[in-house]
Parts: structure tokens; C-alpha cells; sequence
């Protein structure tokens, strides 16, 4: 071999791409016209090795392009007589131009030309597939539509590396059973000692693909111990998942901030952790997430989500909006990004611009609770009555008549009085199936409200008091205990609602009637579902500033809020 491709590759093999590119060009210009400079071989491997330094360095155009040259000249090398010559030690492999497809394929990734990087991938003979080609088809075979396809493939790798767990998943997220490809794992691996968890967690996995979120946190929580997996990161991610795809914003946090303390810099799970920490209006936590997502300059989708969530927290909407599309640009089917910006456009009241992005969440993810609320939303905003019926009736039958779905539907009910009763049979259904379901205790208590039941709703707000105080609950109670003139009971519901959030208008307008006159208290100023879009939400959002969205305001005091989070440089 050549002393020349031997420079070039200690500079490969020291990871100075930079100056691989400097050396390779000037070396190839000068073999172009003295053929004797560099064998074929060597000449082939300068290609390869340049290609490679271009890949690393973020230049997966020009990479493409070398890498395709290599081809060529290794096509013109086997018709050769060299061809025939015997391949020093270590060459066999290099000659290959199986790797050389799948850097390819990597670079039309990168470019996003999924179809011809597909392309490229299939050109290589079934034979001569190995596992890692083999996965990297059956991903795009999946993310193409191409279920069948995508199935065999991922059979084929875990064939060969049974314990190849991402292959599994995509498997069951296939509508494999879960007894299939445990045999496919557990059986091409049963010799192997100590893997006394891998069929639990197979039929954890398998419990997720299905939607049966909670038998999937019960088997994965018996591998949270310190036998198994204790601790694990990844186990503690998927959990946090699981509780929040099933509604259980609490316990989703627990498991996500033990996830964070292990390993505090990883991005995995990230928008799910931003997406629990606002709804839960664990504000300051939130930001103080936004210094370790931009610490290192290059945001990632994750990054971008945490920081648009703390700004839609305090309102900032057009900035958010700014930072989630910067999140889906780098993440087409970040669903989290949808639904967020979906939310942020019907707070700017463009419904159908968010009704779009509901729709596309809905495409990718069915299953999910919020883009059904999402459609709901915007239907009601546009005065859509019919429809946001049929999206909630529809919820109820794709999504099992779980809590959220019945208070979801319930809600729209609530919207004509003519449907009002049916609309309290769901909430007291939803209560039967979590009484702790505290946007189904706030419907139903206007309910009562309305039917002038107001020890009923005195009654089922005191009771949720004792299980789980928030501002919001004591807000209504101090409504309901002025309407019925007991003053003092009122005023103490409303100044410890304001303990709990001294930004929050309805207690301060609350108290302040009752200190200002002894007139009779307005029955109008109770708050309907839908007069403000926090409550159609469904989002219990006791922690937020209840304050009108003034656009004007926003832009003001956007370029402060932007300063103090040290992030001009990432929306650049």
C-alpha cells in the first residue's frame, strides 16, 4: 500500500478530518496526471477516507458525491487486472461496497431524500444484507408504510442479533404479538445467563405498542427494583411516558425527574418532561431546564421544546410559536411540537391554522389524547358545535371511555342546555373511575352550580380540597360560599387561593367585591366552560397568570424575557 494513503490515514484514524480533505484533494490532483503515484487500491481508499471526513464534518452533500465516485472507481477496479491481484491483508473488507451504500444512505437521510436513500439500500442483494443494513431498511420500510416489508426486515436482524431490542420494539409496534417475538429474542438468546428481565420487559413493550398504558407501567414498575433495573434511565423514561399517554401527569413527573437526576444531560424524553412540568405549572422548574438545553450551542427538537414551553407559560406566544416550528423543522413528527403549536395557535386564535396541526397529531398518533382535545378546541373556538360533538363522541370510542374522554365529551354537552344531564352522567362516570379527576370535578361543579345545587357543589369541592388543594378549587369554593352570603368562609377560600397563586384575578375580583359592598353577588361572574380557553382545555392551570392575552403587551416584553433566557443565539 501506498506511503501516501498511509499519511492520509493516520490523519483519518486521528480524527483530523479537516486536514484528511486538504491532503486527499491536493493528493488526487497530482495522481490524475502521474498514474503511478498511488495504486488502485490505495487510490480508492483516498476516495473512501475523504468521503468519510466530509460525512463527519456535517457535509453530507459533498460526501454523497464522493462516496458515489468510489463506486465507480471500485467498479473500474474489479474489470481491472488488478482486480485479480490478492488483497493485502485487511483490504477484503474495505473493498466492499456494501458500506460505502449505507454512507450513502446516511448522507440522503441527512439531505431528507428518504425514498432514494431507500433506494440505495435495496440495491444491495438480500444475501448480501447484513444486520445493520437490514435495520436500516426495516426503519424506513416502516416510516414509508411498508408494514409488511418493514417486518421481515426486522426479523432478519434480530436473526442474527437476537438481543437487538430497537428491532423487537419495531416489531411489536407493528401489531406483532408480544409471544412472537419473545420467542424471537428470548429463544435465539436462552443461552445467555442473567436475563431474567428481558421477558418482562418485552411484555411491557408489548403492553405499550397495544395502548394498555397502565398494565404497561405495572410490569415495567416490577423491574424497578433493586434486582433489575433499578434506577435504569431508559425504564424511568418509558414509565414517565406511559403514565402521561394515560393521563397521570403526577406520577409521569416523579418518574421523569428521577430520569433527569441519573442522567441530567441526555435529550431523550426531554419534550415529554417539558410537556408535564407545564401542564403541572412547575414554571421554575421548567426554566431552569432552558441554561442545560442551550449550554452546548447545537439545540436539538427536545431543547427547543423546553424553552418554547417556558414561554408559553408566561404568554409569549409569537416568540414560542418562533421556537416550536424551529423544533419541527429539525423533527417533522415530533408530535409533541404539533400539539404544542396547535395550542399556541388557538391561544392567538388562528383555529384553523391549529386545527391543521390537531389534524396531521391525529394522523401520527391517534392514540394520543391531546390532538382529540386539540380538534375540540378549535371547533368550539369556530363555533362549530356539531363537529366538536362528533370529535369528542368519536374519543370516546378510540380512545376507551377513560376519564378524559368522558369529561372531554361532557364538556361539549354542556355547551346546550338540552344535553346538559347526559353531560352530568359522564362527569359522575369519569368520577367513579378517578374522583381525583379534577377537570371532570370542576364541570360537574358548575353543573350544580347551574341547577342551583350549590351544597352538591359546595359538598364535591370540599371533598377534593382534603385530597388535593389547588388554587382553582379554593377560587370556587370562595364563589360558591359568597353566593350562598357566607362571607367568611368566602373570603378564607379566596385569600388562600391567593397564597397559592397571588397573580390569580378571579380570587382578587372575588375578595375585593366582598370587601368593597355588601350588594348581591353577580351570579354571572362564575366562569362557564368555554368563556375562558383554560377550562376547555381541560388543563388545570392554577398556576398560571389568569391574564387577558394582550398581543401588543407580548411583543413589549418579548425581547426582555428572550434576553433573560440567554437565547438570541439559539434562535439564529
Amino acid at each position: 500500500m501506498s506511503a501516501l494513503h498511509d499519511q492520509i490515514k493516520l490523519l483519518y484514524d486521528q480524527s483530523l478530518y479537516s486536514n484528511v480533505i486538504s491532503l486527499a484533494n491536493l493528493i488526487l490532483s497530482v495522481s490524475d496526471h502521474n498514474g503511478d503515484l498511488l495504486p488502485a487500491h490505495a487510490k480508492f481508499l483516498v476516495y473512501v477516507h475523504c468521503a468519510d471526513s466530509h460525512f463527519h464534518l456535517g457535509k453530507y452533500r459533498k460526501a454523497e458525491s464522493l462516496y458515489k465516485k468510489s463506486l465507480q472507481f471500485r467498479k473500474c477496479l474489479l474489470k481491472s487486472k488488478e482486480a485479480a491481484k490478492t488483497p493485502q491483508d485487511g483490504q477484503k473488507d474495505v473493498l466492499s461496497d456494501i458500506d460505502i451504500k449505507y454512507q450513502i444512505h446516511n448522507c440522503l437521510v441527512k439531505l431528507k431524500n428518504p425514498r432514494e436513500a431507500l433506494q440505495v439500500l435495496q440495491s444491495i442483494p438480500g444475501k448480501q444484507r447484513t444486520a445493520k443494513i437490514n435495520m436500516a431498511l426495516a426503519k424506513m420500510f416502516q416510516d414509508q408504510g411498508m408494514e409488511r416489508s418493514a417486518i421481515t426486515t426486522y426479523k432478519e436482524v434480530l436473526r442474527e442479533c437476537p438481543l437487538a431490542l430497537e428491532a423487537a420494539e419495531g416489531l411489536l409496534s407493528l401489531g406483532v404479538k408480544g409471544v412472537e417475538v419473545n420467542s424471537l429474542v428470548v429463544g435465539c438468546a436462552s443461552n445467555l445467563p442473567n436475563l431474567d428481565w428481558l421477558n418482562t420487559w418485552i411484555k411491557a413493550h408489548a403492553h405499550i405498542h397495544n395502548r394498555e398504558y397502565n398494565h404497561a407501567v405495572t410490569t415495567l414498575r416490577s423491574l424497578d427494583n433493586v434486582n433489575f433495573l433499578r434506577d435504569n434511565f431508559g425504564l424511568l423514561v418509558t414509565m414517565g411516558e406511559c403514565y402521561y399517554y394515560a393521563g397521570d401527569a403526577k406520577n409521569a413527573l416523579l418518574c421523569l425527574r428521577r430520569a433527569r437526576a441519573i442522567e441530567p444531560d441526555s435529550v431523550k424524553g426531554l419534550d415529554i418532561y417539558a410537556a408535564v412540568l407545564h401542564k403541572m405549572h412547575h414554571i421554575k422548574e421548567l426554566e431552569k431546564l432552558i441554561p442545560a438545553v442551550t449550554a452546548t450551542g447545537d439545540c436539538t427538537a427536545e431543547g427547543y421544546l423546553v424553552m418554547a414551553y417556558a414561554l408559553y407559560a408566561t404568554r409569549k406566544f409569537s416568540r414560542a410559536n418562533t421556537l416550536v416550528i424551529q423544533a419541527i423543522n429539525l423533527s417533522p413528527n415530533n408530535v409533541e411540537a404539533i400539539i404544542l403549536r396547535g395550542n399556541i395557535l388557538i391561544e392567538q386564535k388562528k383555529y384553523q391554522d391549529a386545527l391543521n396541526h390537531f389534524r396531521q397529531a391525529m394522523q401520527l398518533k391517534p392514540h394520543r389524547f391531546e390532538p382529540h382535545k386539540g380538534l375540540v378546541d378549535c371547533f368550539i373556538g369556530m363555533h362549530r358545535l356539531r363537529e366538536a360533538l362528533n370529535i369528542a363522541s368519536s374519543a370516546c370510542k378510540q380512545l376507551g371511555h377513560t376519564q378524559r374522554a368522558l369529561a372531554l365529551y361532557a364538556s361539549v354537552l354542556m355547551k346546550d342546555p338540552v344535553s346538559v344531564g347526559k353531560a352530568k352522567n359522564l362527569l359522575q362516570k369519569a368520577l367513579a373511575l378517578d374522583e381525583t379527576y379534577l377537570a371532570a370535578v370542576y364541570l360537574l361543579a358548575e353543573i350544580y352550580e347551574q341547577e342551583m345545587n350549590l351544597e352538591a357543589a359546595i359538598e364535591l369541592l370540599t371533598r377534593q380540597i382534603d385530597i388535593q388543594p389547588t388554587c382553582k378549587l379554593h377560587q370556587m369554593l370562595g364563589d360558591l360560599w359568597a353566593r350562598v352570603h357566607n362571607e367568611e368562609k368566602a373570603l378564607d377560600h379566596y385569600a388562600i387561593a391567593l397564597n397559592l397563586d397571588p397573580s390569580n384575578r378571579r380570587a382578587l375580583q372575588g375578595m375585593h367585591r366582598l370587601d368593597s359592598t355588601s350588594s348581591k353577588f353577580d351570579s354571572t361572574y362564575y366562569m362557564t366552560v368555554g368563556d375562558e380557553h383554560a377550562d376547555t382545555t381541560y388543563d388545570v392551570r392554577d398556576g398560571l397568570h389568569d391574564t387577558d392575552n394582550d398581543e401588543a403587551a407580548e411583543e413589549s416584553e418579548t425581547e426582555a424575557v428572550w434576553s433573560d433566557m440567554d437565547l438570541e443565539a439559539n434562535s439564529q
